[in-house]
């Protein structure tokens, strides 16, 4: 008989033990992604009184495949569109809590003169919070629905964001091995780059293509399809010098725009847990004992600057954003810990080789010690409010409550430059870059195909390469020339003031001088043609361009279809009435803001009604919409019956919602443990001259209403059953069938 290979034996030893782990973890009420790493140590060659992992190589293999999942389903819930919306107030308090807390890690590492590459990528691990575990201590704690808790979500989605981006850079550091301003430069404008052209060519087709084959797809094939798509930008990712996580999370995103996004989202939570958790299986497998009593002082000094830093930094971050003093606080003292990213960030150090090996389990154990400390920090937040707010001048905490230099986006101003040179720079940027990346691929695997094909005749093979080339990126040196040239804005200038037409003429000439450098250089890549002639056939093309109708249809229709695709998951809501209140903006700056609850299968509130529940005298709140699968039941009065998977829009303050969300979570319906009592038999029945029910018709005979069963036929013959009227009266010798549970069927059976 064959055996097993090693990577099954290893797959079932740490499933087997990831499971018992997370039971017991589940049971104390602790993350799941401690109890992954508890369950990657039991399993190490570390610990020598449990049976280990053989094949760690392989092991390793599937963690980076987890790694890469993960990303991925982080892209899944993240929007650019999001990000915009957030304004900028999320953004200034991400950008600095990393700023300070990633010096703050470099600091450390300098204070016991570890290596550069240790202390820059040490920084990295202590700047990214973590999602998973603030996201679970918050619905532990039922402060999911409070304001701050929302602020806080918002700063951790774009700490993610920036996670991705520094792993980008981190890697094009420790390959250069060199900081210094240019190659950061360069780094961040090749990320932009590749960001805005897989984004901009992801939504024009993905989209499209899922619409065509809508009819097409079930849930099997599309699981198939969007993994399919998700190893596949990987790949283009790692073959363009970026990461495979990072090509993951960008296919994440750009699935995420699309009407099947939720779908997808819950198709793919499966593979991701699997995957995951062999992922913080793996971080597990990497704690060693001896490293960390050697490093024990570095690991409590670590915690220390985490606990302190956040609380701190974390906090002015907030003030800065424009909260007050006291929810700044809670928003920084709940981000004092470090998890997933902070692994990922040190396996790719290991991967690239450039920080210690010991680096791993020393983050390993501060993110261990720092979990723990979550829940204590985040209740620490508001005793630590009122102390400061005892011995603290009043003067001194109201300037720090209206301390914010960054507040929400809002709307562009009257200022119609500004309403025309946004667009028109966001529109030229895009052009140029799908120009520029049409045109690598044209001389890069275009041209020489087509030489190989025509050795005889090249100069016929480089004319028809010019001429797609030029015909490729027309569409887009038009839009890029003519965009904005005639909008309302442009109008209102121009009529405006006779000083406003020599710069709109200048942004026109500009965007002119773009084009024409785009044909100059397909000419001279092909024909080595130089000078004032190729200056005159760049000029006359691009005058053709902007003069042809055929072009100005093609580029309308294909920005159409792009903003269609863009908008199309937004349109899909808005439809099924799943879009946020529109008001709900408003309520911010108040103390009072909107919270959805989802009732639970199992919640004692369902087939009650509104006025039943009394959930305003109770708490205080007001339900101003139930959504209900796609439809939304704006302002429902008291005769409204809630139903289970009802999604509650509520109006409340963080502590009416808190209240809120505890009595939903209490307030349901025990686990039977005793089922297999409750199960239902089917029994024959003579009814003999004593019985108690001879002579009585069935509604008297109390079968149902005394003893909880039903008579669902009588015999007559030995094939045919009967089902009784209730007016039928029973006789002597009449064979009933009756189901019911074993203890009501005993009593009827004694009767």
């Amino acid at each position: 008989m064959e055996d097993l290979p090693e990577l099954v034996k290893d797959l079932a030893l740490i499933l087997i033990v990831a499971g018992i782990v997370t039971l017991i973890f589940k049971r104390l009420k602790q993350p799941l992604v401690l109890g992954y790493i508890v369950a990657g140590f039991l399993v190490s060659p570390q610990m020598p009184y449990t049976a280990s992992v053989v094949d760690s190589v392989h092991v390793k293999m599937w963690a980076d495949i987890g790694v890469i999942f993960l990303l991925f389903s982080l892209g899944l819930d993240f929007s650019f569109k999001k990000i915009i919306k957030m304004g900028l107030a999320p953004v200034a308090s991400a950008c600095i809590i990393i700023f300070f807390m990633m010096l703050s890690g470099m600091g450390v590492g300098n204070l016991f003169g570890w290596s550069k590459m240790d202390c820059v990528f040490l920084g990295g691990m202590l700047a990214m919070s973590s999602t998973t575990i603030i996201y679970k201590a918050f619905d532990d704690m039922g402060l999911r629905q409070q304001n701050f808790a929302s602020m806080v979500m918002s700063v951790l989605i774009l700490e993610d964001v920036l996670a991705i981006v520094m792993m980008v850079m981190l890697s094009a550091f420790a390959k250069g091995n060199d900081l210094d301003g240019r190659q950061m430069l360069e780094s961040i404008l090749r990320i932009g780059f590749f960001l805005v052209l897989w984004f901009v060519v992801g939504i024009y087709a993905i989209p499209a293509f899922l619409r065509s084959v809508r009819n097409l797809i079930n849930d099997e094939v599309m699981l198939v399809v969007v993994l399919g798509l998700c190893c596949l930008m990987a790949v283009v990712s790692t073959e363009t010098g970026f990461s495979s996580a990072f090509g993951a999370f960008v296919m994440g995103s750009i699935l995420a725009e699309t009407v099947e996004a939720e779908k997808i989202i819950r198709l793919v939570e499966p593979v991701k847990n699997l995957f995951g958790a062999i992922f913080f299986v793996s971080v597990g497998m990497l704690v060693e004992p001896q490293v960390l009593m050697e490093y024990a002082l570095p690991i409590i000094v670590i915690v220390l600057t985490i606990l302190f830093g956040q609380c701190i930094f974390g906090s002015f971050a907030y003030l800065v954003g424009g909260q007050n003093l006291k929810s700044a606080m809670r928003c920084g003292f709940s981000m004092a810990q470090i998890g997933e990213f902070a692994f990922i960030i040190a396996s790719l150090g290991l991967n690239l080789g450039v920080i210690g090996d010991f680096l791993y389990p020393v983050v390993v154990a501060v993110s261990v010690i720092t979990t723990f400390l979550t829940p204590y920090m985040i209740r620490f937040s508001s005793p630590c409010y009122n102390f400061l707010e005892k011995r603290l001048p009043k003067k001194f905490i109201v300037s720090l409550n209206n301390i914010q230099i960054a507040g929400r986006i809002t709307p562009p101003s009257d200022s119609s430059w500004r309403g025309l040179l946004i667009p028109m720079v966001r529109t030229t940027v895009i052009y140029t870059i799908l120009s520029i990346a049409a045109l690598f691929l044209m001389f890069t695997f275009f041209r020489p195909l087509i030489h190989s094909f025509m050795p005889e005749w090249p100069l016929v093979a480089t004319i028809i390469n010019a001429a797609l080339s030029i015909i490729i990126i027309s569409p887009f040196l038009r839009a890029l020339v003519m965009k904005k040239n005639h909008s309302e804005e442009a109008v209102k200038l121009w009529k405006e003031s006779i000083r406003n037409r020599p710069l709109l003429v200048f942004t026109v000439i500009f965007r002119i001088f773009i084009a024409m450098v785009f044909i100059y250089n397909i000419l001279e890549l092909s024909f080595q043609l130089k000078g004032i002639v190729s200056i005159i056939i760049s000029l006359v093309l691009v005058i053709l361009m902007i003069m042809s109708r055929s072009l100005k249809l093609s580029s309308i229709r294909m920005e159409n279809l792009f903003l269609k695709n863009l908008q199309s998951r937004d349109i899909a809501n808005s439809m099924q009435h799943h879009m946020r209140p529109l008001y709900e903006g408003h309520l911010l700056d108040r103390d009072i803001h909107i919270a959805d609850f989802d009732i639970p299968n199992d919640s004692k509130w369902a087939g009650l009604t509104l006025r039943t529940l009394g959930l305003g005298k109770k708490f205080g709140i007001h339900v101003v919409s139930i959504l209900r699968f796609h439809r939304r039941l704006n302002i429902p009065d008291g005769d409204y019956t809630i139903y289970p998977g009802d999604t509650l829009q509520v109006i409340g303050n963080d502590e009416q919602l808190s209240k809120l969300a505890t009595a939903l979570k209490t307030e349901i319906w025990e686990e039977d443990l005793d089922y297999e009592k409750h199960a239902m038999h089917l029994r024959q029945i003579i009814i003999g001259e004593e019985s108690e029910f001879n002579g009585k018709t069935l509604s008297e005979s109390g079968i149902r209403n005394l003893y909880n069963c039903m008579v669902v036929g009588i015999e007559e013959g030995k094939e045919n059953l009967s089902i009784p009227k209730a007016n039928y009266r029973f006789r002597t010798g009449d064979i009933i069938w009756v189901v019911g549970e074993t203890d009501d069927l005993k009593l009827i059976l004694n009767k």
